[in-house]
Protein backbone atom coordinates (compact mmCIF):
# COMPACT_ATOMS: atom_id res chain seq x y z
CA UNK A 1 0.00 0.00 0.00
CA UNK A 2 1.71 3.13 -0.93
CA UNK A 3 1.86 6.08 1.81
CA UNK A 4 1.50 5.48 5.56
CA UNK A 5 -1.66 4.78 7.71
CA UNK A 6 -2.14 5.64 11.13
CA UNK A 7 -5.06 4.83 13.44
CA UNK A 8 -6.43 6.77 16.54
CA UNK A 9 -9.01 7.21 18.75
CA UNK A 10 -10.85 10.60 19.46
CA UNK A 11 -12.33 10.22 23.12
CA UNK A 12 -14.85 12.62 24.39
CA UNK A 13 -17.07 13.62 27.03
CA UNK A 14 -19.97 16.20 27.56
CA UNK A 15 -19.28 18.73 30.26
CA UNK A 16 -22.37 19.53 29.42
CA UNK A 17 -20.89 20.41 26.09
CA UNK A 18 -19.45 18.47 23.83
CA UNK A 19 -15.28 18.14 24.96
CA UNK A 20 -12.75 16.16 23.24
CA UNK A 21 -9.33 15.16 24.01
CA UNK A 22 -6.39 16.22 22.22
CA UNK A 23 -2.90 16.46 22.19
CA UNK A 24 -0.62 19.28 21.28
CA UNK A 25 2.08 17.48 18.92
CA UNK A 26 5.94 17.46 20.62
CA UNK A 27 8.80 17.60 18.91
CA UNK A 28 11.22 20.30 17.03
CA UNK A 29 9.37 20.44 14.25
CA UNK A 30 6.05 21.40 16.01
CA UNK A 31 7.65 24.04 19.01
CA UNK A 32 7.54 26.67 17.27
CA UNK A 33 4.37 26.80 15.33
CA UNK A 34 1.01 28.18 16.63
CA UNK A 35 -1.57 27.09 14.62
CA UNK A 36 -2.94 23.96 14.20
CA UNK A 37 -0.48 21.83 16.01
CA UNK A 38 -2.80 19.62 17.88
CA UNK A 39 -3.69 16.43 16.77
CA UNK A 40 -5.97 13.21 17.55
CA UNK A 41 -4.18 10.43 19.65
CA UNK A 42 -2.65 8.04 17.04
CA UNK A 43 0.04 6.33 15.91
CA UNK A 44 1.33 3.55 12.96
CA UNK A 45 -0.65 0.71 12.39
CA UNK A 46 1.71 -2.09 12.52
CA UNK A 47 1.63 -4.92 9.53
CA UNK A 48 -1.13 -7.14 9.84
CA UNK A 49 -2.35 -5.05 12.90
CA UNK A 50 -6.28 -4.86 13.16
CA UNK A 51 -6.64 -0.97 12.64
CA UNK A 52 -9.34 -0.60 16.29
CA UNK A 53 -6.13 -2.50 18.19
CA UNK A 54 -3.33 -0.18 16.51
CA UNK A 55 -5.31 2.22 18.04
CA UNK A 56 -5.68 1.40 21.31
CA UNK A 57 -2.28 0.39 21.12
CA UNK A 58 -1.19 4.11 19.94
CA UNK A 59 -3.27 5.63 22.51
CA UNK A 60 -1.66 4.01 25.06
CA UNK A 61 1.85 4.96 23.92
CA UNK A 62 1.23 8.40 23.21
CA UNK A 63 -0.84 9.50 26.28
CA UNK A 64 1.05 7.32 28.54
CA UNK A 65 -2.80 5.76 29.66
CA UNK A 66 -4.65 3.10 28.46
CA UNK A 67 -7.66 3.22 26.77
CA UNK A 68 -10.82 3.09 29.17
CA UNK A 69 -13.23 0.63 28.70
CA UNK A 70 -15.23 2.07 25.83
CA UNK A 71 -17.12 0.77 22.83
CA UNK A 72 -15.79 2.37 19.89
CA UNK A 73 -17.52 3.94 16.92
CA UNK A 74 -15.28 3.64 13.34
CA UNK A 75 -15.09 7.43 12.31
CA UNK A 76 -13.37 6.19 8.88
CA UNK A 77 -10.40 7.64 7.05
CA UNK A 78 -8.94 10.89 6.34
CA UNK A 79 -6.07 11.82 4.03
CA UNK A 80 -3.72 14.53 5.83
CA UNK A 81 -1.45 17.24 3.48
CA UNK A 82 1.30 14.44 3.38
CA UNK A 83 -0.42 11.77 1.75
CA UNK A 84 -0.90 9.75 4.97
CA UNK A 85 -3.86 8.09 5.54
CA UNK A 86 -5.14 8.16 9.46
CA UNK A 87 -8.31 6.36 10.29
CA UNK A 88 -10.08 7.46 13.80
CA UNK A 89 -12.46 6.15 15.95
CA UNK A 90 -14.60 8.04 18.53
CA UNK A 91 -15.71 6.63 22.02
CA UNK A 92 -17.10 8.57 25.32
CA UNK A 93 -14.76 8.17 28.33
CA UNK A 94 -12.93 9.82 30.94
CA UNK A 95 -9.39 10.42 31.58
CA UNK A 96 -7.71 11.84 34.51
CA UNK A 97 -5.36 14.46 33.20
CA UNK A 98 -3.14 14.44 36.05
CA UNK A 99 -2.00 10.53 34.91
CA UNK A 100 -1.21 11.50 31.92
CA UNK A 101 2.64 10.79 30.82
CA UNK A 102 3.34 11.31 27.01
CA UNK A 103 5.56 8.55 25.73
CA UNK A 104 8.77 9.84 23.77
CA UNK A 105 10.73 9.36 20.69
CA UNK A 106 14.09 9.42 19.48
CA UNK A 107 15.28 11.94 16.80
CA UNK A 108 18.80 12.73 15.30
CA UNK A 109 18.57 16.46 16.40
CA UNK A 110 19.82 19.01 15.12
CA UNK A 111 19.88 17.05 11.62
CA UNK A 112 22.48 15.59 10.79
CA UNK A 113 24.07 16.15 14.13
CA UNK A 114 24.87 12.83 14.98
CA UNK A 115 23.11 13.35 18.76
CA UNK A 116 20.08 11.35 19.35
CA UNK A 117 17.55 13.80 21.36
CA UNK A 118 14.16 12.23 23.09
CA UNK A 119 11.52 14.01 22.85
CA UNK A 120 7.39 13.94 23.86
CA UNK A 121 5.09 12.70 21.65
CA UNK A 122 2.78 15.29 22.54
CA UNK A 123 4.00 18.23 24.66
CA UNK A 124 0.36 18.55 26.04
CA UNK A 125 -3.16 16.87 26.52
CA UNK A 126 -6.33 18.85 27.03
CA UNK A 127 -9.86 18.67 26.91
CA UNK A 128 -11.21 21.10 24.47
CA UNK A 129 -14.45 22.22 23.79
CA UNK A 130 -15.34 21.79 19.96
CA UNK A 131 -15.10 25.00 19.38
CA UNK A 132 -11.66 25.08 20.65
CA UNK A 133 -10.77 21.45 18.45
CA UNK A 134 -11.42 23.22 15.37
CA UNK A 135 -9.66 25.87 15.25
CA UNK A 136 -6.42 23.75 16.80
CA UNK A 137 -6.53 20.68 15.07
CA UNK A 138 -4.63 19.43 12.17
CA UNK A 139 -7.12 20.74 9.07
CA UNK A 140 -7.59 17.36 8.05
CA UNK A 141 -8.46 16.04 11.32
CA UNK A 142 -11.62 19.00 11.80
CA UNK A 143 -13.12 16.25 9.39
CA UNK A 144 -13.61 13.72 12.26
CA UNK A 145 -15.38 16.79 14.44
CA UNK A 146 -17.91 16.62 11.48
CA UNK A 147 -18.37 12.82 11.43
CA UNK A 148 -18.83 12.72 15.50
CA UNK A 149 -21.59 15.38 15.51
CA UNK A 150 -22.85 13.62 13.05
CA UNK A 151 -22.61 10.49 14.88
CA UNK A 152 -24.11 11.91 18.11
CA UNK A 153 -26.86 14.00 16.58
CA UNK A 154 -27.99 10.77 14.55
CA UNK A 155 -28.01 8.69 17.74
CA UNK A 156 -29.78 11.29 20.75
CA UNK A 157 -31.98 12.74 17.31
CA UNK A 158 -31.65 16.22 18.27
Amino acid sequence: MAGKRSAGILLFRRQPELQVLLGRMGGPFWERRRERNWSIPKGELLPDEEPADAARREFAEEVGVPVPAVELLDLGTVTQRGGKQVLVYAGAGEIDLAAVRPGTFELEWPPRSGQLRQFPELAEVAWLTEPEARQRLVQAQVEFLDRLQSASTSETGR
